[in-house]
């Protein structure tokens, strides 16, 4: 990974809009979106508003059909040639016929980093997600929280200043579920990683974020972004979730999509 300008923002996104040619479906339309070096932000919205397409935009994983995108300065394809960030989807995607070590070094392996240096980065990731235990084991020995933690270190390899993340912790339970989100709080005060997160639950969005935008439905357009205000990453304890300010941004999320339209497919919960 190239070095970075800590003061260069990690995303701006202006007049950005997709159409796919299939069906003339428009999926974005004129967003203007800036995410700061180091801020966590959420995207959240009605199913089909076109949060993963904008990440997947971010991630030259696809191309705009107008408007610019830039991440740390650069245009996507360059930061993306540059590895300046990491993924993390809603499945591990975990290679079962490696061990978790190796599942962690492979991208360092894929760009012909030295064994030592990945075996020493595994090691390092696996004592911040709270694995080193298990780095000889397979991924099908490990629960589905463990395994997304695993798939968060491999994002984390090659020391990204920026995480894109796509629902990572949709299909977990619960409880393992906010476990996740504070693992991730803490990863996060930890690296000074700017985090775009795309999410359905509201709760979910108003623990990790420092803020929240509020997508419309398709053709998707930012209504409004919310300022979550809780504290700074290293601050967001358990306790965070019974707090008035908490239930007070929860309220706040809410009425927002709701002044869109009907908020389908997104989680109170």
């Amino acid at each position: 990974m190239s070095p970075l300008d800590e003061t260069t923002d990690a995303v701006v996104a202006t007049g950005v809009g997709k159409v796919f040619p299939a069906g003339n479906v428009t999926a974005l339309e004129g967003v203007d979106l800036v995410v700061r070096s180091g801020e966590f932000v959420s995207l959240i919205g009605p199913s089909g508003c076109g949060k993963s397409t904008l990440l997947r935009l971010i991630a030259d994983l696809d191309a705009p059909t107008s408007g610019t995108l830039t991440v740390f300065g650069k245009s996507a394809e360059k930061a993306r040639i540059d590895q300046d960030y990491g993924i993390a989807f809603q499945q591990a995607g975990l290679l079962p016929w490696r061990t978790v070590s190796a599942n962690i070094e492979l991208p360092l392996e894929l760009h012909g980093v030295g064994k030592a240096a990945r075996k020493q980065r595994s090691a390092e990731l696996l004592s911040l997600v709270g694995l080193t235990d298990f780095a000889d084991r397979f991924p099908d020995q490990l629960s589905g929280g463990m395994q997304q933690r695993i798939a968060i270190a491999r994002a984390l390899a090659e020391q990204p200043s920026l995480l894109l993340m796509d629902e990572p912790f949709g299909a977990l339970d619960e409880m393992t579920r906010e476990r996740m989100q504070t693992e991730l709080s803490n990863i996060c005060a930890e690296t000074g990683a700017a985090v775009v997160f795309v999410t359905h639950s509201i709760p979910e969005a108003v623990f990790l974020s420092d803020r929240v935008v509020v997508m419309s439905p398709r053709p998707g357009r930012i209504e409004t972004v919310l300022s979550m205000d809780l504290g700074s990453a290293s601050e967001r304890a358990e306790s965070l979730r019974e707090d008035t300010a908490f239930f007070e941004m929860v309220t706040a999320v809410r009425e927002a999509l709701h002044q869109g339209a009907p908020a389908r497919g997104v989680d109170d919960r």
